[in-house]
């Protein structure tokens, strides 16, 4: 059974989320990497971390898996709060810019989701990855397949 199953059966994509933020659930990837979904609306989404050791790559700094991590799950969720109930969707491409290398030293960074289009059967979206005082990380845009459940 999926967490969304779990913790919020029936509710539309908006509803699942919130209901997931206000139980404190997190996924397997959230948990794994130290972030979490901080905010919710219809068409947009926010994850927060802070980068750290735990996603250090050989060199010295965060892997870019993290950042494209956060990115991910910041398209999926903006267009996952736009779905009925009987909704889901998957990551058909997601293309990652970086700006900037994050170390221990960053601080808390925000990935902000937002729906550019929404049809039938795709969603494109795209998010940026910024620190506290709004310094650009990443950015990326997604391509969503939507489908029904």
């Amino acid at each position: 059974m999926s967490l969304v199953e779990e913790v919020a059966p029936g509710l539309t994509g908006v509803e699942q989320l919130r209901a997931l933020m206000h139980a404190g659930r997190m996924s397997g990837i959230g948990r794994s990497l130290a972030f979490t979904l901080v905010e919710v609306e219809e068409g947009r989404t926010v994850f927060e971390g802070e980068p750290g050791p735990h996603a250090y790559n050989p060199i010295g700094t965060v892997h870019g898996g993290y950042a494209a991590a956060l990115l991910d799950s910041a398209c999926g969720c903006a267009v996952h709060s736009r779905l009925r109930a009987d909704q889901g969707y998957t990551t058909l491409e997601l293309k990652v810019a970086y700006h900037k290398a994050m170390t221990d030293k960053t601080g808390p960074v925000r990935a902000e989701g937002r729906v550019v289009t929404l049809g039938r059967r795709a969603g494109f979206a795209e998010a940026t990855l910024k620190d506290a005082s709004g310094v650009l990380y990443a950015s990326a845009t997604s391509t969503l397949l939507v489908f029904d459940r």
